[in-house]
């Protein structure tokens, strides 16, 4: 995937934002795959919206921090592109703050499950990995 200028200045100020490192970010929109106006159904009953792919599970916690309709926060985070980093950044954030360890938080951004959290975290890196984005012997 090619990034537009528009999702690239949203990543970095999402992660300036958020203080999460932009690879990590970039990694995840990566493995993520999503789009502006997307959303994704999943097998229990959520979706995934937008370019970070952000679980519905978070639009009720999200409306009320916003102030906004729950249908206005999944409008927000489906279509728009800087709403949908900063969304991700954020939880990313959240996940880093509750467990201090970045790979976990990586980990937890896709599932608290570990066989699902690790293969993903493998999954983020490898991409970071395939945009020249780690340094040499960063994958441990």
């Amino acid at each position: 995937m090619v990034m537009s200028k528009v999702m690239a200045a949203c990543l970095m100020l999402a992660s300036q934002t958020y203080q999460v490192p932009p690879a990590v970010m970039v990694g995840i929109w990566q493995v993520e795959g999503g789009q502006v106006g997307q959303a994704v159904a999943n097998t229990n009953g959520t979706y995934d919206l937008g370019p970070m792919q952000i679980n519905t599970i978070w639009i009720p916690e999200l409306s009320q921090k916003w102030g906004v309709s729950e249908e206005t926060a999944k409008s927000w985070i489906m279509n728009d592109p800087c709403t949908n980093m900063g969304v991700s950044a954020w939880i990313l954030r959240s996940h880093y703050n509750e467990t201090g360890s970045l790979a976990t938080a990586i980990q937890y951004y896709h599932s608290r499950t570990p066989k699902y959290g690790y293969a993903y975290r493998k999954k983020v890196i490898a991409a970071m990995a395939s945009k020249g984005l780690l340094k040499s012997g960063a994958t441990r």
